[in-house]
């Protein structure tokens, strides 16, 4: 089931800018000012971290409540596993593109502060 990159990269950022542009002003300029990034899969520093090999999005660095702290040493960022993502969707565009949606909206909620039983209760899980 393996895709183009680029088209999967192409698909994805529409995706994003889409989901981004639907958001409540508020955080829509909050989440604006959050670097997305796009790799294929988890690498191997990420994998020695604990993060299994077809996890489908990660958020790293501090929360947004916590940012001006320095909580972590990391800058806050998205990161969306495409490869992954197209896997799960089982190469289906329309279900990746939901699924890239999804995705991303549940690593914002993690920014903002959001445990997995939050994001769950919002249908993000």
């Amino acid at each position: 089931m393996h895709a183009d990159w680029k088209h999967l990269h192409a698909l994805a950022l529409g995706e994003v800018k889409e989901t981004l542009g639907a958001l409540p002003a508020p955080l829509r300029e909050r989440a604006r000012d959050l670097p997305v990034t796009f790799e294929r899969r988890p690498n191997a520093a990420h994998q020695r971290d604990g993060i299994e090999p077809d996890t489908l999005g990660l958020f790293v660095g501090s929360e947004f409540a916590y940012e001006e702290s320095n909580a972590s040493p990391l800058p806050p960022q998205i990161i969306l596993f495409l490869e992954n993502i197209w896997d799960f969707a089982e190469a289906d565009e329309a279900f990746f593109r939901e699924e890239v949606r999804t995705t991303y909206l549940h690593e914002l909620g993690h920014y903002l502060g959001l445990d997995e039983d939050d994001l769950f209760e919002r249908g993000l899980e």
